[in-house]
């Protein structure tokens, strides 16, 4: 526990708000709950502004039910990316409000919506590239921030672009998603002034690599302010872009809905 914990419980015993037993217990509190097979960070939240976020892959349905129960009775907002539609149907049983984007995989609790603040603009190469911008649509809307998207973009129609610079350029940040050649966020990042954010994709054909060749082209990218995160990793460039997006809008005059 952080210095600026202490000091609150402190207060609170000051106020007569909580006792000196119960002060010591929540000093005292390791901030994560075990499970048996998961170790639950409850203090992900005051940490890093959202809690834990559930990756379901590798998990079984009964593990991934019972993380989303324990993380919704401690927070309002919860998340969990890679999840199939049965994990859906499972989890909804138990949480009955929450949502499935099926495109991006991911599911959603939100009993208080974070104000959706900033712009996120998101861009992907082509339609098979949907379901990783869809993740990071969905990660990135629920952490409070206004996102938008243009689809089906790619370098090989590059006109389609062209048309839409006015608006990627009023975004705070830019998310390019891409396969095949990888070479939509290098074109982006050279036309635009704002933070790129570049996350390759496994589509394309053999000498794709599952991936491996658009991330090689984003990591040599030869324009300026590019970003790069891992192979379909729409999750990480989602709270990256929020990061960046979340910069300063306390200090901006209405942030709020901007």
């Amino acid at each position: 526990m952080n210095r600026e914990n202490v000091l609150k419980i402190l207060k609170q015993v000051e106020k007569g708000m909580l006792t000196p037993e119960e002060a010591i217990t929540e000093i005292n509190d390791p901030g994560f709950e075990d499970l048996g097979f998961a170790r639950i960070d409850h203090d992900r939240a005051e940490r890093r502004g959202f809690p834990e976020v559930v990756l379901c892959e590798g998990k079984t349905r009964e593990q991934i039910v019972k993380i989303m129960e324990n993380l919704a009775g401690k927070n309002d907002n919860i998340l969990a990316t890679r999840a199939e539609p049965e994990v859906y149907k499972a989890v909804k049983e138990v949480l009955p409000g929450c949502k499935y984007n099926k495109a991006g995989r991911v599911i959603v609790r939100e009993k208080k919506p974070a104000p959706r603040r900033g712009h996120i603009k998101l861009i992907c190469a082509g339609t098979s590239d949907l379901p990783v911008l869809e993740e990071t649509y969905q990660v990135a809307t629920v952490l409070g921030n206004k996102v938008t998207r243009i689809t089906d973009a790619g370098v090989a129609g590059v006109h389609r672009l062209l048309n839409d610079l006015e608006e990627i350029n009023q975004a705070r940040v830019v998310v390019v998603v891409a396969g095949m050649d990888g070479a939509l966020p290098s074109v982006v990042a050279g036309l635009v002034k704002k933070p790129v954010i570049a996350v390759p994709t496994s589509v394309g054909y053999g000498a794709n690599f599952g991936g491996l060749a658009p991330l090689l082209t984003m990591l040599n990218s030869c324009a300026s302010g590019v970003g790069v995160v891992n192979i379909d990793n729409g999750f990480g460039a989602a709270y990256l872009a929020s990061s960046i997006n979340q910069l300063g809008l306390e200090e901006l005059p209405g942030s709020q809905g901007e």
